[in-house]
């Protein structure tokens, strides 16, 4: 993967650039084609309103690939783990909202797909079965972050965070 100069220099990027560059990401795949995500969209640990130190930014994704694996743990009948089939059933995106305790607070639908569209509630009831994750408290506010769901034929979800 090759990083941008800018981004390699360390310069910060506008506000609202990751929920653009997420949601691009994901709307390109289209209806649910073939999917190679850039491994940017992966790293990118949470939606917020002001730039994270690199500290910050560490440990938003550390706590991301957390929650995914314990999403997975908690769903073992709706989950599959290794390859990613091509083409994906669907690709549904949620925006998980947590209390300082790692309960749920929202779920936020931020793309539906346009096949399959169950997918969408299966997504938000493994979350709901997930809850609470670990308390998020020692994180910087806001406590929220995407979650990209990578559906097979058989109705199964992979995090995409997970698929690295």
């Amino acid at each position: 993967m090759t990083i941008s100069p800018h981004l390699a220099a360390g310069h910060r990027l506008p506000q609202g650039w990751m929920t653009g560059l997420v949601l691009t990401a994901v709307l390109a795949l289209g209806g649910c084609a073939s999917v190679q995500l850039p491994a940017v969209v992966a790293d990118l640990p949470i939606i917020g309103t002001k730039p994270l130190t690199p500290q910050e930014k560490q440990a938003w994704l550390d706590y991301r690939v957390q929650a995914a694996q314990h999403l997975v743990q908690a769903n073992p009948q709706g989950t599959y783990m290794g390859e990613v089939p091509e083409p994906l059933l669907a690709i549904p995106v949620l925006e998980i909202e947590l209390n300082a305790d790692g309960s749920v607070a929202d779920i936020e639908v931020k793309r539906e797909p346009s096949q399959a569209l169950d997918t969408v509630e299966l997504a938000k009831a493994a979350v709901r079965r997930a809850a609470p994750f670990a308390p998020v408290g020692q994180l910087p506010k806001p406590w929220r972050f995407s979650e990209i769901f990578l559906f097979n034929d058989d109705r199964r979800f992979k995090p995409a965070i997970l698929d690295r």
